[in-house]
């Protein structure tokens, strides 16, 4: 009996039957192997599809696993697709989830090239915009004092100035309520001196509103030109005087919220009216005031609203007006703008500025002005106290 063998086909039995041959074992060896791959692959391309699709009902916070990129990448291969768009659609998902922390490789390409979906919001952002409270910063006093040490300091220096100055008053001539409100609308930009010298003349013309209200305004300006911005000043007495006629019956009011409605009438003018005229405390912050309440840093403010809300927090308020009498006369006579006279200053162990001015002793005596000084005043008629503490009255207007 003959057997043919054939290398393809293998070798054949005299019954029919076939023989497998070496080579034929193995190409059945390699399909049997393939076919479990090929369905290993179609299993985890399943997988990674449903993985794919699911993101979109998760909730935006939780975070991309590590182990979605690769299968998105075995998926790719597996599929053969176009691997730039298809890697850029699964991963859109993965972009919306992903916390600040981490980043995906497609995350990572979209901030190279600084791409972001308008309607996207990361959640770093968003963590961003709700932590943007306003900051609220304790109000301190300046120079890094406590409250209290700077209350106590403040109350002290007042009381010395108080025995310092015990006749401290207004340093505008007057007589009545409305004398007084003249001649502090008039006192603006001028010294005290140089009014209390124009207006004898003044109210001798016009003692009441009634008559400053139906005076000739070109008579009035004469009359005020030595107190500079005459034209303005005139303009100021005739409407308030007005005003007064109309409205109050020619009477001053009483009250803070009536005063500054009348023209020329601030809240500094109104606080020296109501203090001295009627008794009312008040904090009159003229530049004065402004100057010494920063140098002994009471406060740091420079608006007049807000250093009068400084200022009084230390203070009680029956002390007020008497305070600011306290504070405008060191300021006028000790206490200068450019040259202090530290070296005679009662408060200097109180005062952090100490040293911006002479410290010497006889040169800073030399600095005095007015009665510290040996000088006359800026009243015409100042008070008995004043004249007893050895005070002497301003020579009227054109005196030698």
């Amino acid at each position: 009996m003959v057997v043919r063998r054939d290398s393809a086909v293998g070798e054949r039995a005299p019954d029919g039957s076939s023989k497998t041959g070496k080579s034929a074992k193995k190409a059945v060896g390699a399909e049997g192997e393939t076919s479990p791959a090929k369905k290993a692959a179609e299993k985890a391309t399943k997988k990674v599809t449903k993985r794919a699709e699911k993101p979109a009902e998760k909730p935006a916070g939780k975070p991309a696993g590590k182990k979605a990129a690769p299968a998105a990448k075995k998926t790719a291969a597996a599929k053969k697709a176009a691997p730039s768009k298809t890697a850029a659609t699964r991963n859109t998902p993965a972009k919306k989830t992903a916390p600040a922390g981490r980043t995906t490789s497609a995350g990572k390409a979209a901030v190279a090239r600084k791409v972001k979906p308008a309607d996207v919001v990361l959640p770093a952002e968003a963590a961003v915009e709700k932590a943007a409270p306003v900051k609220k910063i304790a109000v301190r006093p300046p120079g890094g004092e406590s409250p209290t040490a700077l209350v106590r300091r403040a109350r002290r220096i007042n009381r010395e100035l108080a025995e310092v100055y015990p006749y401290a008053h207004p340093e505008l001539d007057f007589e009545n309520p409305f004398q007084l409100l003249v001649a502090t609308v008039l006192s603006a930009q001028t010294t005290d001196l140089r009014v209390n010298q124009t207006t004898p003349a003044l109210f001798a013309r016009y003692p009441t509103p009634e008559d400053l209200a139906a005076a000739n305004p070109e008579e009035v300006e004469e009359i005020l030109r030595p107190c500079g911005f005459f034209r303005a000043k005139t303009r100021s007495v005739i409407g308030l005087s007005k005003s007064l006629v109309e409205n109050f019956g020619g009477e001053v009011p009483g009250r803070l919220e009536d005063l500054v409605t009348l023209p020329g009438v601030g809240r500094k003018t109104a606080f020296v009216v109501l203090g001295n005229a009627y008794g009312h405390p008040g904090i009159t912050v003229d530049t004065h005031f402004q100057r010494l309440v920063r140098r002994w840093q009471w406060t740091d403010e420079t608006d007049p609203g807000k250093i009068e809300a400084a200022v009084g927090a230390l203070f009680p308020k029956s002390e007020w007006t008497d305070l600011s009498h306290h504070v405008i006369w060191h300021g006028r006579r000790i206490c200068h703008a450019r040259k202090p006279a530290c070296g005679a200053c009662p408060i200097a162990p109180l005062c952090p500025a100490y040293g911006e001015g002479e410290t010497d002793p006889e040169k800073a005596k030399k600095l005095l002005k007015y009665e510290k000084g040996g000088f006359p005043g800026q009243r015409l008629n100042p008070p008995r106290a004043y004249l007893d503490a050895g005070g002497k009255p301003a020579p009227p207007l054109g005196a030698a």
